[in-house]
């Protein structure tokens, strides 16, 4: 037996008072007289041995009750075979409040068991001890550690929460925690259901102490709908656009009745039933008619119970009415011919020259078109690979007499194939690439009946950076006409031949041209994402600068309406959601009131998977220790026996109670 308080073993000093008290209580005489004592000598010899043994027990009581006192205070205890963790204590406490925490037990959901057992952690250990409460929001105020009663009301605010994170990631935020302070001991606690999808444990540092108290979620089925993406690079206005949409199954069972439906500007329309295999998915088409240009949101829906939060996947998309097109050219004079195609409606142009150009707008234009530039600055070069970048398009027709080395050096800093010397023959397009986005679905039959450009001087590019290298028109020997690169976020189109007709019929192929420039517009290098992710997707970006340094951003939808972080970064401003966003749906981004731009959020699907690592599993884990969450007594007991060893000072007041209540029952009932 050990004492985690010896000190006070040290008041065993006052067994001396009930002995004083004995030895000079019970030897004080009194004078009775009598007026014949003859027959007093045998009784007085009688009660004497009665009276000294009674005050024998009476002192053997006292002594007894005062120390089990003492021993009691100095808390005895059994030590257990991993030791006792003696001295204050940094304690940490993971609480789980994924969705997947609102799965039923077999006696209430997982979060308020979890809850309850966070409780009886914290209440396992002593108040000088110190706590840290954490879930998977991972905020700066869970990184300090505070006192029983403080971290017993953060235990009570948990709440269900959209974010999901692994559990490594968990872990050194608690290491991190528990260093700031200089404590005798570092516990971790994880109060988890252990999905397999975030149970990335591994330990490797032993001065904190890891346990694992696993709660277990009744068996049931679940259907997601996984992603959602358009068939196409962009959607474009006036089509029937293919959205492909994944459901899974993360059931044993296969289904045979889920039904989709699609939300759409109002209205909510059936799309039929699917048939899953168990614990796998199919790839479903719906086709989205979208009339009308600018933000536009839809919904996919399906049915399915009891796990509903992955049932609604929100998606949100730009479609452009009109094309914002700037033409670079040497005098600011535009061709004719391409005059003529950017005055169709689809078009909104603008025409500079290359000395007034202005820098601050070139982001403001989807496409950009240089013809006739002799030569292309420096200064100019760099924007338009920044732009290029960051998600702009470029299309470049070079004038017969262009300054190879000015060119080289412009596109060398891409980088991408150059051009080669200025060569004077007539050659003739005689292949279309209608698998590339530029030229897909524009004609329909054979295009037979085309007239394809011809070039009497090009050119030729040479082959260079040819990854992001993709070929929308070829000459009959295979070589490029008009090839595409893709570069950062945005696109490099080249043409061998120069614009002017006479040297290239292309302008004034409209069937081929006016298409071309306005797919060359609406691309990009790098698809906008349909959708982002709670918890993962902590930055979004957009476009859409303010004209003046004291407007802000603000972010408005189903969950309320908040001010992002805001970063300029080149062209674009960047965004920080990070645990701002408290519900799934489509939030739009107002900037002076005005809606700029909308972006749809879903929960993490990682919690749609429900298959949990078993306990035994979790046992097979280095340093790691599991356990018992079946009962309150037994995982208090459990804690409460490593921190103190098997505690055994309540059996000595018990004794210390029972030898007083003997030792009244003595003086009442013995009769001397």
């Amino acid at each position: 037996m050990s004492f985690l308080n010896p000190t006070f073993l040290y008041a065993l000093a006052a067994l001396a008072v009930p002995i004083v008290i004995h030895l000079f209580y019970f030897r004080r005489f009194r004078k009775v007289y009598f007026s014949n004592v003859r027959f007093l000598r045998e009784v007085k010899e009688e009660r004497s041995m009665r009276s000294r043994l009674r005050n024998l027990l009476v002192l053997l009581l006292r002594c007894l009750a005062v120390a089990a006192l003492v021993v009691a205070f100095a808390q005895p205890f059994l030590p257990v075979a991993e030791g006792v963790r003696s001295g204050r204590k940094a304690v940490s406490v993971y609480v789980d409040n994924s969705f997947s925490m609102a799965a039923e037990s077999d006696r209430a959901p997982l979060l308020q068991l979890a809850r309850d057992r966070a409780r009886d952690i914290v209440g396992a250990y002593g108040p000088e001890d110190r706590f840290q409460v954490i879930t998977n929001s991972a905020s700066g105020r869970s990184q300090r550690l505070v006192g029983q009663e403080a971290a017993l009301e953060e235990i009570e605010a948990i709440r269900v929460s959209p974010e999901t994170r692994p559990l490594s990631q968990i872990l050194d935020r608690q290491r991190a925690a528990l260093a700031t302070a200089d404590f005798d001991n570092e516990l971790a606690y994880l109060i988890s259901d252990f999905q397999r999808n975030v149970t990335n444990l591994e330990v490797t540092d032993t001065s904190m102490a890891v346990n694992l108290v696993p709660l277990e979620a009744l068996r049931s089925r679940n259907v997601a709908i996984d992603s959602v993406w358009f068939d196409a690079p962009v959607p474009q206005l006036g089509q029937n656009n293919l959205l492909l949409v994944r459901v899974r199954n993360y059931g044993d069972v296969a289904l045979d009745n889920v039904r989709l439906s699609l939300g759409y500007e109002g209205q909510s329309k059936p799309e039929g039933t699917l048939q899953l295999p168990p614990n796998d998915f199919v790839i479903d088409s719906v086709y989205l008619p979208i009339q009308q240009g600018g933000n536009g949101q839809a919904t996919l829906t399906i049915t399915d119970f009891p796990v509903k939060f992955d049932d609604v996947y929100y998606l949100s998309f730009q479609t452009t009415d009109r094309v914002q097109v700037l033409n670079i050219d040497a005098d600011g004079t535009p061709d004719r011919n391409l005059a003529a195609a950017l005055a169709l409606r689809v078009f909104t142009p603008t025409y500079t020259s290359a000395q007034n150009i202005d820098y601050g707008t070139l982001a403001d234009h989807q496409l950009v078109i240089l013809t006739e530039l002799p030569s292309v600055s420096s200064g100019l070069a760099e924007q338009l690979r920044q732009y290029v970048r960051e998600g702009g398009n470029l299309l470049v027709f070079p004038p017969a007499a262009a300054d190879l080395s000015s060119y080289g050096s412009f596109l060398s800093g891409f980088p991408v194939g150059t051009y080669q010397g200025f060569q004077e023959r007539e050659r003739e397009v005689s292949g279309i690439n209608e698998e590339e986005f530029v030229f897909s679905d524009i004609f329909e039959g054979s295009r037979r009946a085309l007239n394809l450009p011809r070039t009497l001087g090009n050119f030729p590019l040479a082959r260079g950076g040819t990854r992001g290298q993709e070929q929308l028109l070829t000459y009959r020997d295979g070589s490029n006409a008009v090839v595409k690169y893709t570069v950062g976020e945005g696109n490099l189109y080249l043409s061998a031949a120069p614009l002017p007709t006479e040297w290239n019929s292309l302008v004034s192929n409209a069937e081929i041209f006016i298409p071309m420039l306005y797919k060359m517009g609406i691309g990009t290098g790098q698809r906008r994402p349909l959708a982002y992710t709670i918890g993962q997707d902590e930055v979004v970006r957009t476009g859409r600068r303010p004209s003046s340094g004291d407007l802000v951003y603000k972010l408005r939808g189903p969950g309320g309406e908040f001010i992002p972080q805001q970063r300029t970064v080149g062209s674009r401003v960047a965004l920080g959601v990070s645990g701002q966003l408290p519900e799934a749906g489509v939030y739009d981004l107002l900037l002076n009131e005005e809606v700029v731009e909308s972006f749809a959020f879903n929960y993490d699907r990682r919690e749609s998977d429900l298959q949990y690592t078993a306990p035994e599993e979790l046992a097979e884990l280095a340093n790691v220790t599991v356990l018992d969450a079946s009962s309150q007594a037994a995982l208090a007991g459990e804690i409460r026996a490593r921190n103190e060893g098997r505690p055994l000072w309540q059996y000595f007041v018990w004794l210390a109670l029972v030898s007083l209540l003997a030792e009244a029952l003595l003086l009442r009932f013995w009769r001397v």
